[in-house]
């Protein structure tokens, strides 16, 4: 017997192909993360066909429902900031006497990681459209009527804390500059235009 046997990797059949599957998932997620737009395109297509699954079945509220409190939670968490301005340990300066130095906003929640988790719960929600153990028997306006309520409440309460800290979420880009790249001036550098 050898000491320290400690092998590592998977030993059966079972443990290499969960190995090679995770392996595989792992390499195209990683592939996706430039691709925004077709991602969450691909997002709401799933989203459409959770939506066409309970109008044909005209079941599972309860399972949309559920899921649509977890996106409303994720979609939070993607706006609040990664550091509570409530707490009083040393954060971001809010104003410009505070601190010179610029910090971007930062995420609780990135968007790679938001998009996976609402595409995962999505394609978890249509699999458990086809086990009746889900289709609990509920009156589905009174559930609609909670959401909303609960949504406008939770949105209320998420923007007055954006105004009252002084932060905007959303960013539509970096500013783009007249003469980006191009140097003016005697010596030119790499970037310039010639005219010979």
């Amino acid at each position: 017997m050898m000491e320290g046997s400690d092998h590592e990797g998977p030993s059966t059949g079972s443990e290499i192909t969960t190995s090679n599957l995770k392996r595989a998932v792992q390499y195209w997620l990683d592939k996706s993360t430039i691709h925004v737009v077709p991602r969450w395109i691909g997002f709401v297509i799933f989203l459409l066909l959770f939506s066409l699954r309970i109008y044909m079945v005209q079941g599972y509220f309860i399972v949309a429902y559920g899921l649509g409190i977890f996106l409303l939670n994720n979609f939070i968490a993607f706006l609040s900031p990664l550091e509570d301005p409530n707490d009083d340990s040393p954060g971001l300066p809010s104003t410009a006497s505070e601190g010179k130095e610029f910090r971007p906003f930062a995420r609780r929640l990135p968007e790679f990681k938001f998009w996976l988790a609402c595409a995962r719960g999505t394609i978890s929600s249509i699999f458990m459209t086809f086990f009746p153990v889900f289709d609990i028997p509920v009156f589905w306006p009174i559930l609609l009527m909670y959401f909303f309520i609960l949504f406008f409440m939770t949105m209320k309460r998420q923007i007055m804390h954006m105004y009252k800290h002084r932060y905007v979420p959303i960013s539509f880009g970096k500013a783009k500059y007249k003469d980006a790249g191009v140097e003016q001036g005697m010596y030119g550098g790499g970037m310039s235009k010639r005219s010979n």
